[in-house]
């Protein structure tokens, strides 16, 4: 009898001891999952800043004291001519007074239609001198690939490795490049986004920096980076050992088992108009890639160019797909 009542009260303390470790379980691989290591690639670099101005000390126009000669008459009252200039006739008052009074009058009438006009089509500095509104177009396109396309980890891990992203050139070299392999593996292109706008130079720069770091603060840990020539990486065993020195695949690599998707982000600042189109399918993708890709080392700013998974055996799963890119469309 009494067994009988032990066994009672025994069983549904068990089932507590066994749901309760059931929940840790899941809790613990659950969080396991979530913490898990996510890689990144980073290259490109620029600056916003505009090149520093020649300030100059703000000509000054002297006129004798006399009453010498003025174009329209001689600088005297309404007795001798009219005073200069001819249009303010009314400001001469004899004498060389009157002609010196009316060139004063006419430089300031000028100097603030001079300034109006330079208000109207940009801003001033704080020496008062204008400055040029300037148009700077952000752009940010990102392509989701297959994870068959592992080559194309290759060539950016190759690119990031010997760019030299210090100079327009080189970082105009690193945004060819980037593009490049990209629409050279069209069969894998299953994702992709694109933003544009269009800004003013003084807030080009947080937008650019607002899509960077949107996109870094997905990557657990940069394990790859060459911004500005400053080239940094995880140890050896963190990246892709599959990989040679110069970035040629080799047959461990091939044979490793890579994530179901790669994900490649562009983002550029450009002087001028650059609109990317609504990507809606593949052939939307390719004229962006194409518009992005073409902008030359003279117009490009800032340049920057990340992509996920970068270290060896970091995967990219579907629902990874869908919590950190939720806004890709598919094409």
């Amino acid at each position: 009898m009494y067994k009988q009542l032990i066994t009672k009260m025994i069983k549904p303390l068990l089932k507590s001891l066994f749901a309760i470790g059931l929940v840790v379980t899941l809790a613990l691989s659950n969080a396991d999952g979530a913490l898990a290591a996510r890689s990144g690639g980073r290259m490109g670099g620029g600056s916003f800043r505009a090149p520093a101005r020649s300030y100059s000390s703000p000509s000054r126009t002297y006129a004798p004291s006399g009453g010498g000669y003025y174009p329209g008459g001689y600088g005297g009252g309404f007795g001798g001519g009219f005073g200069f200039p001819f249009l303010l006739p009314f400001f001469g008052f004899g004498g060389g007074f009157g002609g010196l009074f009316s060139i004063l009058i006419f430089i300031s009438i000028a100097n603030f239609l001079v300034r109006s006009f330079r208000s109207a089509g940009g801003g001033t500095d704080e020496l008062g001198n204008s400055t040029p509104t300037t148009t700077v177009s952000v752009a940010r396109l990102q392509v989701g690939l297959l994870a068959e396309a592992r080559g194309l980890q290759g060539e950016l891990d190759s690119l990031a490795r010997q760019a030299d992203t210090e100079t327009a050139a080189g970082r105009a070299q690193v945004l060819q490049e980037s593009t490049l392999a990209m629409l050279r593996h069209p069969e894998y292109w299953v994702y992709a986004g694109a933003d544009s706008v269009q800004t003013r130079l003084e807030a080009a720069e947080a937008k650019f920096n607002q899509f960077s770091l949107a996109e870094r603060s997905k990557f657990t840990e940069e394990t790859l980076s060459n911004y500005n020539n400053q080239l940094r990486q995880a140890g050896s065993s963190n990246i892709l050992p599959g990989l040679q020195e110069n970035g040629a695949l080799v047959a461990s690599d091939l044979n490793s088992e890579p994530g179901e998707f790669i994900v490649v982000t562009v983002i550029v600042g450009t002087q001028g108009k650059l609109e990317l189109p609504t990507v809606r399918n593949s052939e939307d993708l390719r004229q962006a890639l194409r518009l992005i890709g073409g902008v030359s080392s003279e117009q490009l700013l800032a340049v920057e160019v990340l992509w996920t998974p970068q270290a060896n055996g970091d995967t990219l799963t579907a629902d990874d797909m869908l919590a950190g890119y939720p806004d890709l469309r598919s094409i």
